[in-house]
């Protein structure tokens, strides 16, 4: 391969990992330093996200459409997406009972102290923009889109992949061989875009420092102190949680989430230095189908999970409601606890995309249990951004996680690709080859002349 040929492959000073740390360590020091220096450096991060939520639509809608067409089978499909939806379930549900007894445990808001009468009301409607979580109807609704075009403008993720399923399977009942035309240019047109992804990651270094300058900038390192208990515990919860999908990966897919971590590193440090998954939904998926998961299960299941399955989030509300009752000095009831579990399962669906989503799903919460004033939602300004890392990780891990658990139970994970990739490292990515062949026609008229 012409990677392997090429001169310095291979250095560790040539990867984008090493890349990202440096990019990640001088924004924190940027930002610690000069904060407003810092304050200033949002646009680069903001930047490198825009161009990748400009390929993230198409990338999906080719992903999925080629993975449906490729398994030909619709049922398959259908069962895919049931399973998906019930280990989102099942999984949210358990972080939120995880968190709650996490915070009864460690008490990470005992002793605060707060009094009602120094809340500001203002500060949280600042923050959150007059917006709301959709309802359960608004939300199922709103999965379908009233425009094709509309739904890519708007970079609507779930109803692209609701049209891609739908167009998938309709191509898949076509046959592929009795539409090559259609066929082949979605396959082109995916082969492209992983082209311009490769182009726009070559940035990613810029978008990480941007954005983690930015953090450190706007809200100091100080602030960790003022919330250390609570930053502690969700952070605590945040690593126990991965060792329960660790566990999962382990026990039921036989897959090494080590050793996904590892091979994927890039991504997640990306993740990281961002503070966002969405920066990393294209690479992720091709990581996933580099590691065995078919294309199909990786196409639905991940676009799907970035709405359903934010186990991270899920953790951080859990918690953060039982810091805020104790910060007032209530202790919540059994009953209390568990209607706030019901609540968060349905705020928690409606979080993806909304503008300060997890103060409207608090807001809900204490607004149904009556533990705490709503305005003392307000208090987790100055910590939710801190909490962004923690949240970003165990989302990202339980997407990859789910992934492998449906490949699994739908025979779609290939073992052997697997194992070569995480333990030996032998598959290259899907879209090398490609780029191995256009690099080599461009070296033939050269070898060709020197001969």
């Amino acid at each position: 391969m012409s990677t392997s040929s090429s001169p310095g492959a291979g250095r560790w000073y040539q990867s984008l990992f090493v890349h990202l740390i440096v990019a990640v360590v001088a924004g924190v020091l940027i930002g610690h330093f000069w904060p407003q220096i810092g304050g200033a450096l949002r646009p680069l991060g903001d930047g490198f996200i825009r161009l990748i939520k400009m390929i993230i639509a198409p990338l999906v809608f080719c992903v999925v459409v080629t993975g449906i067409a490729a398994v030909g089978d619709i049922r398959s499909v259908g069962r895919i997406g049931l399973k998906a939806i019930v280990y989102f379930e099942v999984v949210t549900t358990f972080a939120l009972v995880f968190g709650l007894g996490v915070a009864n445990l460690l008490r990470p808001g005992s002793g605060l102290s707060i009094d009602p009468a120094t809340l500001d009301p203002g500060a949280l409607a600042a923050k959150t923009a007059g917006g709301h979580l959709p309802s359960t109807s608004e939300f199922l609704l709103n999965v379908i889109p009233e425009s094709i075009v509309g739904a890519f403008a708007q970079n609507s993720l779930l109803q692209v992949l609701f049209f891609a399923v739908i167009f998938g399977c309709a191509l898949s009942l076509v046959g592929p061989e009795r539409a090559p035309m259609v066929f082949g240019f979605i396959e082109q047109v995916q082969h492209t875009i992983f082209v311009v992804m490769r182009w726009v990651m070559r940035v990613a270094p810029i978008g990480a420092f941007g954005a983690m300058a930015f953090i450190i900038g706007q809200y100091g390192i100080a602030t960790l102190g003022t919330y250390a208990a609570l930053i502690g515990a969700c952070y605590g919860a945040g690593a126990l949680f991965v060792l329960v999908l660790a566990a999962i990966s382990r026990w039921y897919a036989g897959v090494s989430l080590w050793r996904f971590v590892r091979y994927a590193r890039e991504e997640f440090l990306l993740a990281l230095g961002t503070a966002s998954t969405e920066s990393v939904l294209p690479r992720i998926m091709t990581r996933l189908t580099d590691s065995g998961c078919s294309k199909a299960t990786t196409g639905l299941v991940v676009p799907t999970g970035y709405s359903f399955n934010l186990d991270g989030a899920t953790l951080y509300l859990a918690i953060s409601t039982v810091f805020l009752a104790q910060a007032f000095g209530v202790e919540m009831s059994l009953g209390q606890q568990l209607a706030a579990v019901g609540v968060l399962m349905l705020t928690s669906k409606g979080m993806a995309g909304v503008p300060g989503s997890s103060f409207l799903a608090l807001s809900a919460t204490a607004a149904a249990i009556g533990a705490f004033p709503v305005a003392g939602v307000a208090l987790l300004l100055g910590a939710d951004r801190l909490m962004d890392s923690m949240r970003v990780v165990v989302n990202l891990l339980g997407n990859c996680v789910a992934t492998f658990v449906v490949a699994k139970s739908e025979g779609q994970l290939d073992v052997e690709r697997m194992r070569a990739v995480l333990i030996d490292g032998e598959a290259p990515r899907p879209e090398e080859p490609a780029e191995d062949k256009a690099d080599e026609k461009a070296d033939e008229p050269v070898a060709a002349t020197k001969a």
